[in-house]
């Protein structure tokens, strides 16, 4: 029997504008970055997805070389589409970028034209699509001239094979920049993706969240929990079923420092006292400003989701409670 979305799923999530755009997103969309790959269970990704778009979600996060193995993740989404949930499709925004490494050779990765459109149309072959709803170019490229890869965005929304363009991973003067060429070429850029938690700071830091907000382009914000440490998963060590223990690329055992054990802590007692777990708190956090369109999360069961859907209900915070959170976040001991 085919899956069949729940009725009430609209009145479970909120949707945000992203910009200036007539583009909606659900406040939390779901990333296919972990736990979608050659080696994961199937039927745990179809759960997944099924559960994401019963509690409203309706973004879907992919990339060329999301995996492992590389491409996996956009054949695994691609399969549950067009086997289980093909007739939402236009209820759906799913997006996916080209910018890492993808294959061999000097064409497989960052910027040039070449690499960008030959990954786009890799990319829908694998998602069984005829275009994605957004296609974003992944990392700055030092090397590639920013007009060609920029070109490459347009053409890509032009030929139809995309709807939006957006960029990813882009400080502030390399976004400017861009938001200057693809409003000549008179191409919707609708986000920029950038990691954004109470322990990353950077878009505030270097002026992309204020400056996204003037330029209306949206914020999509990825590793709202930090990769792990806005959770109590390392209170009292590290589980052996942990990032860190399955793969330290990204998260590593030397950062979860006592400092850091006790600033989690301290932040759980504040999302206590709102009657909240940690992640859903440091979710609220982020989608607390209208410059944030969407939050990505992750996660490797579907319970996961639906408690991390629940900061739809989260009330707003005290200036007495932001202020705390500051102070926690920002102390040195």
């Amino acid at each position: 029997m085919s899956y069949i979305a729940d009725e009430k799923r609209y009145e479970k999530m909120k949707y945000r504008r992203s910009g200036k755009s007539g583009a909606m997103l659900s406040a939390l969309s779901l990333g296919l970055w972990h736990n979608f790959g050659s080696s994961d269970s199937y039927e745990n990704m179809k759960a997944m997805c099924f559960t994401a778009f019963d509690q409203g979600i309706t973004h879907f996060d992919l990339a060329n070389n999301y995996g492992p193995i590389p491409g996996s993740a956009e054949e695994n989404f691609g399969r549950i589409l067009s086997q289980e949930m093909q007739s939402y499709r236009d209820e759906m925004m799913i997006s996916t970028k080209a910018g890492y490494g993808m294959w061999e050779g000097p064409y497989g990765d960052w910027g040039s034209r070449k690499h960008m459109l030959a990954s786009l149309d890799q990319s829908l072959k694998r998602l069984k699509l005829d275009y994605v709803d957004v296609f974003y170019h992944h990392r700055m490229d030092p090397e590639t001239p920013l007009e060609e890869s920029m070109s490459a965005l347009d053409t890509a929304v032009k030929s139809g094979k995309a709807l939006y363009a957006a960029i990813s991973n882009y400080d502030k003067p390399t976004m400017e920049k861009a938001l200057t060429i693809l409003k000549e070429l008179k191409c919707p850029v609708i986000l920029n993706q950038r990691r954004y938690s109470l322990y990353d700071r950077m878009i505030e830091e270097d002026g992309v969240k204020e400056y996204a907000k003037e330029k209306g382009c949206g914020i999509i914000a990825f590793s709202p929990l930090a990769q792990g440490m806005l959770t109590t998963k390392y209170q009292n060590g590290i589980p052996n079923d942990s990032r860190i223990t399955k793969d330290g690329r990204f998260l590593k055992a030397s950062q979860i420092t006592p400092e850091l054990v006790a600033k989690t802590q301290k932040l759980n007692e504040i999302a206590q006292e709102r009657q909240e777990s940690l992640p859903q708190m440091a979710l609220a956090w982020v989608l607390k400003d209208e410059e944030v369109v969407s939050v990505i999360i992750g996660a490797s069961k579907s319970e996961q989701i639906i408690e991390n859907c629940s900061v739809m209900k989260s009330r707003p915070f005290t200036e007495g409670e932001l202020q705390r959170i500051e102070e926690i976040c920002k102390s040195q001991d």
